[in-house]
């Protein structure tokens, strides 16, 4: 009688092809800040394996190698065997949240992230308090004396990512409809998210921009909330399932025709995209979901757009999230894009496939694994000389400015194409800087930049 399987549910045959061959090691993330071979995805296929056969329980000690998978896939890119290891860890998360395999503490935190992070008007009230904080001599001297440690290390990792907060940053001011500019070539619906509304409003602000500059009508429903990549990555199906039908339902409400439902954050695409898979083809988008540089990429830049493109003060680096590159295998278009800039000077980091360390909340989960990441990345990206490193994931933006410091602006490449339109000002890096201010006089108000 064959045992009984552990892990049912496991995607069939989806760890035969692996023959231990060791391609993934340099490329997995975990394995290269942990040097075990039961943190690298050979050495996490092996225990799948042994559970499978009744060889090995899946106890709190193996769940843990599980846990310090970042999930970034760049190993599925490099296995030369076509090991789908994306699905055996996806198939695996939502066991990992059983209660006996992590500590009270470690339970308590997850469930308090999952309750705030994708729901903005929760996230937006906690960090009411903290604008009287942010950028302070106050938090400086916390810093500076060590109190923040005093909270533990998932605490200090969050106080460490807290960026300046906009004013925007607290309310959804983009309206419902932004007009095309110029002669109309489409109309898209666009997700704003949930922590990147929050934590890094210009993204939208400036993509919102671009898109109008190259006659791309922006419908934002006003009614959007998460998209479920939070929790998806976590292991949470219902709750990302729940979140997924919502944004469809909202993204399906709108009035009229959609050419595509359009995201600025690789995540929350990568997510998105298997819908299909996760609503088990109940609810669907009636439009395709395309990441904004896939969608100007295959568009093409308009005339008039790519006419008032300026140069760039600063050489830029790119970064590659790994839900972009591994997880939608988008590399080209984000370079084609900013190759369109007079003059720009691009700078490619020598490890681009190696994940930074955010991997959705592992940067706040598992603080000082990913701590060690972030410092590889920052060096990687620093060794080029870039002034400004292109990321196109807030959870990486997020990431490398903590690391990189001052040592270069992070910006998303949107806002990159909307500076050198002279569309959007270019935070840390143009002379002048821009606030936001927009008109409130109906559905068919406008953002703009307003120099101080």
């Amino acid at each position: 009688m064959e045992p009984k399987s552990q892990l049912p549910g496991l995607p069939a045959g989806a760890a035969d092809p692996c023959v231990h061959c060791g391609f993934c090691l340099p490329t997995c993330a975990s394995y290269r800040v942990l040097a075990s071979e039961m943190d690298s995805p050979r050495g996490r296929i092996h225990a799948l394996r042994a559970i499978e056969a009744g060889e090995l329980e899946l106890d709190a000690t193996v769940a843990s190698h599980f846990d310090t998978c970042l999930g970034c896939y760049a190993c599925v890119s490099a296995c030369p065997s076509g090991v789908r290891y994306d699905q055996l860890i996806e198939a695996t998360r939502p066991k990992l949240n059983q209660l006996q395999h992590r500590s009270s503490w470690q339970i308590s935190f997850r469930q308090l992230l999952l309750q705030v992070l994708p729901y903005p008007r929760r996230l937006r009230s906690l960090l009411q308090p903290l604008r009287a904080y942010v950028g302070t001599s106050l938090q400086a001297f916390a810093r500076r004396s060590g109190l923040t440690r005093l909270f533990g290390p998932e605490i200090e990792a969050m106080e460490q990512l807290l960026p300046a907060l906009a004013p925007e940053s607290f309310d959804d001011f983009l309206p419902t409809i932004n007009p095309a500019t110029g002669d109309r070539r489409g109309r898209v619906a666009l997700l704003l998210g949930c922590v990147q509304r929050c934590f890094d409003p210009a993204v939208s602000i400036a993509t919102v921009k671009v898109l109008q500059a190259n006659g791309f009508e922006v419908v934002i429903p006003p009614d959007q909330g998460c998209c479920g990549a939070v929790s998806h990555h976590q292991g949470e199906l219902e709750l990302t399932r729940q979140l997924a039908s919502d944004l469809v339902s909202s993204m399906n409400g709108v009035d009229g025709d959609l050419d595509a439902v359009l995201v600025a954050a690789s995540g929350c695409g990568h997510t998105m995209k298997a819908y299909d898979e996760l609503l088990k083809g109940d609810l669907q988008f009636r439009a395709p979901v395309l990441d904004v540089q896939e969608f100007l990429a295959d568009r093409g830049l308009s005339e008039t757009f790519t006419s008032q493109l300026q140069p760039l003060p600063e050489a830029v680096a790119m970064h590659d999230a790994c839900h972009m590159i591994h997880g939608q295998n988008i590399q080209t278009q984000p370079r084609a894009l900013l190759r369109a800039i007079p003059g720009i000077r691009l700078r490619e980091a020598i490890e681009a496939g190696v994940c930074c360390g955010s991997a959705g909340i592992y940067n706040l989960v598992q603080p000082d694994e990913a701590a060690e990441l972030g410092r590889i990345k920052a060096a990687d990206l620093s060794s080029t000389g870039a002034g400004i490193v292109a990321s196109a994931n807030i959870g990486c933006t997020l990431q490398l400015r903590r690391h990189l410091g001052d040592r270069a602006e992070v910006l998303h490449p949107m806002q990159l194409l909307a500076a050198s339109a002279g569309l959007h000002a270019l935070p840390g890096v143009a002379q002048g800087v821009g606030t936001a201010e927009v008109s409130r006089k109906g559905d068919d108000r406008q953002a703009r930049v307003a120099p101080l």
